[in-house]
């Protein structure tokens, strides 16, 4: 069994890191505390140039829930040609009605405009009030893969969804678990659900070579994560997963 591994980063740094442990491909996002954002033009393009896997970009203009406005979805348009312009592999994209249901017409716009590019609908598919419905849509579309936990806070809540998912996709489209994959659920994820491709992060953390700290400062609101803590990707991480799935 060959299981693609995609690791979820938001940095250069973390794409080299990831190539590294073994990943075969990453997810490339700023902002990973809400969920991943479009990361700028400069990541994309360096990230680009610094690893030899396959780079898929993220489309999401902001965080919070994914029925975007006019003018967001134009910020997306222009996103997806900035990641074409860079060499990216892919982009990440999700948009959804108000109604809980797949946007199916910004949907194929952006799918058009990404292509040569492969698309992954990301979890935006886990808010989608029918998600068979939803995936009938996306392969209607011919969208590549779509992430999902299926529905749930975690892969293991959602497996039952995500094999049924896969069942019903057949070969029309992949299906990629992501949301609280590790080393140790990795085996039990891929052998109930029978995916071939699975989405994971693999953090660590790096402190900050700053020798001065104000303490009387600090950037963003007052839920934050440590000033001075800076969120890596391991690559022993990785490679546990590569053995993992070497092992299978």
């Amino acid at each position: 069994m060959s299981i693609v591994l995609e690791v979820c980063i938001d940095s250069v740094e973390a794409a080299v890191e990831a190539q590294q442990g073994g990943a075969h491909r990453v997810e490339l996002c700023a902002d990973l505390l809400e969920g991943g954002t479009t990361p700028s033009a400069g990541t994309i393009q360096l990230a680009r140039r610094s690893v030899d896997i396959d780079v898929n970009v993220i489309i999401r203009p902001r965080g919070g829930d994914f029925c975007y406005t006019p003018v967001e979805f134009e910020v997306m348009k222009l996103d997806i040609e900035t990641a074409k312009a860079a060499g990216a592999n892919g982009v990440v994209i999700g948009i959804l009605n108000e109604d809980g249901s797949v946007d199916k017409e910004r949907t194929r716009k952006l799918v058009d405009l990404a292509r040569p590019m492969s698309v992954t609908f990301h979890r935006a598919f886990d808010m989608a009030r029918d998600p068979y419905e939803a995936l009938e849509t996306l392969i209607e579309l011919g969208v590549n893969r779509v992430l999902t936990s299926g529905q749930e806070s975690s892969v293991l809540d959602g497996l039952e969804m995500i094999t049924e998912l896969v069942d019903r996709a057949s070969d029309r489209i992949i299906i990629m678990p992501g949301g609280g994959v590790t080393e140790r659920n990795f085996k039990k994820i891929v052998e109930t659900s029978g995916v071939k491709e699975i989405h994971f992060v693999a953090p660590a953390t790096r402190e900050s070579p700053m020798a001065y700290r104000n303490p009387n400062c600090f950037m963003g609101g007052e839920l934050r994560p440590p000033e001075f803590s800076l969120t890596v990707t391991d690559p022993e991480r990785v490679s546990a997963f590569v053995r993992a799935a070497q092992g299978m």
